[in-house]
């Protein structure tokens, strides 16, 4: 050390002037600073250790149960959580979603409203998953190729579409993504056509009022779609899924969980809605 200090100071015996004591003497001596985790790395922290009480809890729950997969996007904080989450499954009706949110885009491209015909067979399609209705509308946004095109714009990127409507794959992470874009001020979906997405979505038929819903609080603002399906391609099990939004002052969370191979359509319900309670138990939002 004291080497270096003389090459660099030019201070020592044949240079003449200094000591390497007087080097030392005006310098005051620093003092350690506590330092401790920013509210950001606390916050992420935290974070971790709930994923990871999350992650741990799913798995658990998984062992013996039909495959299932869930996501979850809090718009409060940007943070995605996923399980699975690039595990493609059949859509069922949830496709529907798709379906409304690429006849909004269709109407806003042509600079119009909503037709009374087109309000009625979105209405059906929503709140009573009306597949006639669905069919109808898939038709009007010009299927494979219009639905796919919606579907770039609305950022999916893992969602294959099927001439089938309700065999459509996608994954749970896509589908929280499509979520967001009912609700964000920066998506391609205007106020107006974000605003009657909610309340097509808001107010399903009693007997559709199951799945994300089963995880809102009282006085929470819930949306859902659910989509359900008897594969004979899988020994007539049954598909059940359920995507939605819960929100009020404290909450933006879009969820989805999907499933397959459940035994019956209310083992599959159930199964959904304790994956969805168990984010919120867990991720606390």
């Amino acid at each position: 050390m004291a080497k270096g200090l003389l090459a660099d100071g030019g201070t020592g015996g044949t240079g003449g002037g200094g000591t390497l004591a007087g080097v030392f003497q005006d310098e005051p001596k620093a003092s350690p600073t506590p330092t401790g985790p920013t509210p950001e790395e606390l916050a992420a922290i935290e974070r971790a250790k709930r994923v990871k009480a999350l992650d741990a809890a799913l798995k658990k729950y998984a062992s013996g149960k039909p495959e299932f997969s869930v996501a979850v996007l809090d718009r409060k904080t940007g943070e995605t959580y996923a399980f699975r989450g690039d595990e493609k499954y059949e859509t069922a009706s949830v496709v529907k979603v798709q379906v409304l949110a690429c006849l909004l885009l269709t109407a806003q491209d042509a600079d119009r409203k909503l037709t009374g015909s087109e309000k009625a067979l979105a209405d059906k399609m929503i709140r009573y998953s009306d597949n006639d209705a669905t069919t109808a509308l898939y038709g009007k946004v010009g299927k494979i190729t219009g639905l796919t095109a919606c579907n770039k714009r609305l950022g999916l990127t893992q969602t294959k579409v099927s001439g089938s409507w309700g065999l459509t794959r996608t994954t749970v992470t896509d589908q929280v993504v499509l979520l967001s874009q009912l609700v964000d001020e920066k998506s391609e979906l205007s106020e107006a056509s974000r605003e009657y997405a909610h309340k097509l979505m808001s107010t399903v038929a009693p007997d559709q009022d199951w799945g994300v819903p089963a995880a809102a609080e009282e006085g929470e603002d819930a949306t859902v779609k659910n989509g359900w399906l008897q594969r004979d391609t899988e020994g007539n099990l049954w598909i059940i899924n359920t995507v939605g939004q819960i929100t009020d002052d404290d909450t933006d969370v879009s969820i989805a969980v999907l499933s397959h191979t459940n035994r019956t359509m209310p083992a599959g319900q159930s199964l959904v809605e304790k994956v969805a309670k168990l984010t919120r138990t867990h991720l606390k939002y």
